[in-house]
C-alpha cells in the first residue's frame, strides 16, 4: 500500500508526495477524469488531482521558485494574455474553481482551436477570446474588472501589452503576475538585467513590484513580476 501525502502550499494549489517517489505541485481537478496535456491523475481521500509540471508552467515554476502570494485563489476573476493551448490555463480554472472565471486570450485562431478543444470544452469557467492582446477595447467578452492579469507573451512591448490591460481592466489593488521573456526584450541584454528593468518600467506606470524571480532553471532567460496595481485619474 502507498503512503501519500498531500499539503495545501496556496489556496487552491497542493503539493503531492506519493509512496512510489513521486512528489510535486498539483492542483484539484475541475474536470475529473480528464488531463490536459499528458499530466498524472492521482486520488487521493476521494478527490482526484492533476500533478502541475513547472518545466511546462511558468506559474507554477514561480511558486517553486518561492512566489510569495499567488493572488488567485478560489473565486478569482482571471485575464489570461497569451493562453496559448491552456496548460497554465487549465490550472488556473482549478484554482479559481466553478465560482471564478478565466478569461483566456490568445490572437492565433490554430491555437485558439486546441484551447477549446483540451480545455473550455470542459471547464465552463473558462472564456477563450480570439484577439490581439495588443488591442483590450475588442473584448467583447469581459464583463466588469478582474482581480489578477496574467500576462505571458513574447513580444518585445510584453510590459507595455500588460499595462494597457490593467487600465483597461484591473481593479484598484488588484495584481498584476507578468512573465518577462528577456530574449524577446533584448537578445544581447543580460537576461536578469531586462527583468530588473521590466520591474521598473512597472513600478514608473504606478504600480508596486512586489516581487521580482528568475524562472531557472525551469524556464532560461525568463522572469515573473508580481506587481500591485493602483489605478490614477486619467486611467
Amino acid at each position: 500500500m502507498r503512503e501519500e501525502s498531500i499539503e495545501e502550499i496556496a489556496e487552491g494549489v497542493f503539493r503531492i508526495s506519493l509512496g512510489d517517489g513521486k512528489t510535486g505541485l498539483a492542483t484539484l481537478n475541475l474536470a475529473a477524469g480528464v488531463d490536459v496535456y499528458g499530466e498524472p491523475l492521482v486520488e487521493i481521500n476521494g478527490r482526484e488531482y492533476r500533478f502541475w509540471d513547472p518545466h511546462r508552467s511558468k506559474l507554477a515554476a514561480a511558486l517553486l521558485k518561492g512566489l510569495g502570494s499567488l493572488k488567485i485563489s478560489p473565486g478569482s476573476r482571471v485575464l489570461y494574455l497569451g493562453a496559448s493551448t491552456g496548460t497554465t490555463v487549465s490550472h488556473v480554472s482549478d484554482i479559481v474553481g466553478p465560482n471564478g472565471i478565466v478569461f483566456a486570450v490568445e490572437v492565433s485562431p490554430r491555437v485558439a482551436r486546441e484551447l477549446m478543444e483540451r480545455v473550455a470544452r470542459f471547464r465552463r469557467n473558462v472564456i477563450p477570446i480570439i484577439e490581439d492582446a495588443r488591442r483590450p477595447d475588442s473584448y467583447n467578452s469581459v464583463f466588469g474588472l478582474v482581480d489578477v492579469v496574467y500576462c505571458d507573451i513574447a513580444q518585445p512591448d510584453q510590459s507595455l501589452i500588460a499595462i494597457q490591460n490593467c487600465r483597461r481592466y484591473l481593479k484598484d489593488g488588484g495584481t498584476l503576475l507578468l512573465v518577462v521573456k528577456a530574449r524577446s526584450i533584448d537578445v544581447l541584454k543580460d537576461p536578469k538585467r531586462v527583468v530588473r528593468e521590466e520591474a521598473g518600467r512597472l513600478q514608473s506606470e504606478g504600480f508596486t513590484v512586489e516581487q521580482v524571480l528568475f524562472l531557472d532553471p525551469f524556464d532560461k532567460d525568463h522572469g515573473m513580476i508580481a506587481a500591485r496595481y493602483k489605478k490614477i485619474l486619467n486611467d
